[in-house]
């Protein structure tokens, strides 16, 4: 689960693993396997090193070494 923000400014949590893809439109669009779509506060880079660090937390993907 990772916490990310409505454009409202309403904190909510999402369940990261059912993230398709993420959009910047400018607006930051996550489209979801459900196929709703959430329009958040943070940028796209922020939505991605969020579901990383949440993969690497769970061990879905290999933490790595270098630098993002």
């Amino acid at each position: 689960m990772i916490q990310l923000t409505k454009l409202s400014g309403e904190p909510f949590v999402l369940n990261a693993e059912l993230i398709k893809y993420v959009e910047a439109l400018p607006d930051t669009f996550v489209t979801l396997t459900t196929g709703d779509h959430i329009v958040v506060k943070e940028p796209l880079e922020e939505v991605v090193h969020r579901t990383v660090e949440y993969h690497q937390h769970k061990q879905l993907i290999p933490a790595s070494t270098r630098a993002v």
